[in-house]
């Protein structure tokens, strides 16, 4: 197998979330000449779970994402992007390729027992992926003793496993308030239902919820992504606005708490001005909350592989769909340096590195060998 050329393939044909058609048929083209015991589609999504069956023992499952990112492609790569606007800046086509390499491991080196499910995720950048398999009800015929994920990390050093017990990667939710009221002629303002002072109050209580020391318990990052009122219509007062959010916390439990308070307040303050109120929560990422045997098991496997390993203090701020996995299965998520000059996730210039395709895969060889 090629898993240069492949990499770079999914690369060019890099799809958004919940489109992912040609990557899917791709990477079921490339799976059927590794001979799983069977490749299962899901109802909705575009999804792949490759099933490799050895015989009694445990079920281990390997969960890789395979969408981009609505960011344009501006290197001017051999292998760059064919859709406008999109592109592979997470390094999804990455993760992909590290499954398909373990897939030829399973085929070439087969493990004396157990069974071992890839899983080929879509819409994970958006949050729905992985509770579009779940909902599916396809996993409970399976008795998943564990589940593991890895994501790459810029700015560490490649090859490098970088993990911790808990929380890996915080809860986050993305938020719309719209808020209603009335508009009039800009010479009567006073005939409005404005909605602005309930906006800026909203937004005021919102952004009191910042709580930066990641050490705490009731740490909170939250965001405005935007504010605004009325439109560019100079004769008229503004009778309508939105407002929205993201909010990032350590764990799930603190999250719905603020989700809580928001609803709340947003719904007294609109009340208050005489405003409709509509509050939609969306894109919601829950922590990945990696279990103390699963961590041990990645650092011994890093060990074995004489890879270094760093121990992470803190969760990463952004939010990764696998945690929603982790609310099920006993597992973890761990870190995979991608280059101490690599650029951030979803920067225009970042382009994941071939070198550590095999860094990854043998590293999953080793966790579904145990």
């Amino acid at each position: 197998m090629d898993c240069k050329e492949i990499r770079h393939q999914l690369h060019r044909m890099a799809e958004a979330s919940n489109e992912e058609v040609q990557t899917s048929a791709y990477i079921r083209q490339q799976l059927e000449q590794l001979r799983p015991t069977k490749i299962v589609t899901f109802p909705k999504g575009h999804h792949l779970l490759a099933e490799y069956d050895f015989g009694d023992g445990k079920t281990v499952l390997v969960r890789g994402d395979m969408d981009a990112v609505r960011v344009n492609e501006t290197l001017e790569l051999p292998y760059k992007s064919e859709h406008e606007g999109v592109s592979h800046k997470c390094g999804h086509d990455g993760h992909s390729t590290i499954l398909l390499r373990l897939a030829e491991m399973l085929h070439e080196k087969p493990l004396p027992a157990g069974k071992v499910l890839l899983l080929f995720q879509g819409a994970e950048e958006t949050g729905e992926g992985a509770k579009q398999i779940l909902d599916s009800g396809i996993l409970d015929a399976y008795s998943i003793d564990c589940a593991y994920a890895l994501h790459n990390i810029p700015a560490e050093t490649a090859g490098t496993i970088i993990c911790k017990p808990g929380s890996f990667t915080c809860s986050v939710v993305s938020c719309d308030i719209v808020l209603t009221g009335k508009t009039a002629h800009a010479a009567e303002p006073w005939n409005a239902v404005s909605p602005f002072m309930a906006a800026q109050r909203i937004t005021d209580f919102v952004m009191s919820l910042n709580q930066r020391d990641v050490q705490r318990e009731d740490f909170c990052v939250a965001t405005l992504i935007e504010f605004r009122v009325g439109s560019q219509a100079y004769g008229v007062a503004a009778g309508d606005g939105v407002l929205r959010f993201t909010i990032r916390t350590r764990e799930d439990a603190h999250l719905q708490q603020i989700i809580s308070e928001i609803e709340t307040k947003a719904k007294t303050e609109a009340a208050n001005e005489n405003l409709q109120c509509e509050i939609r929560w969306l894109e919601y990422f829950a922590a990945s909350n990696n279990a103390k045997e699963a961590v041990n098991a990645i650092k011994e496997c890093a060990d074995n592989l004489n890879l270094t390993y760093q121990n992470k203090p803190i969760p990463f701020f952004w939010g990764e769909d696998f945690g929603l996995f982790t609310q099920h299965y006993p597992g973890a998520l761990f870190g995979l340096g991608s280059g101490t000059t690599q650029p951030p996730l979803h920067h225009p210039d970042f382009d994941f590195p071939d070198e550590i395709v095999e860094t990854g895969a043998k590293m999953f060889y080793e966790l579904v060998g145990r």
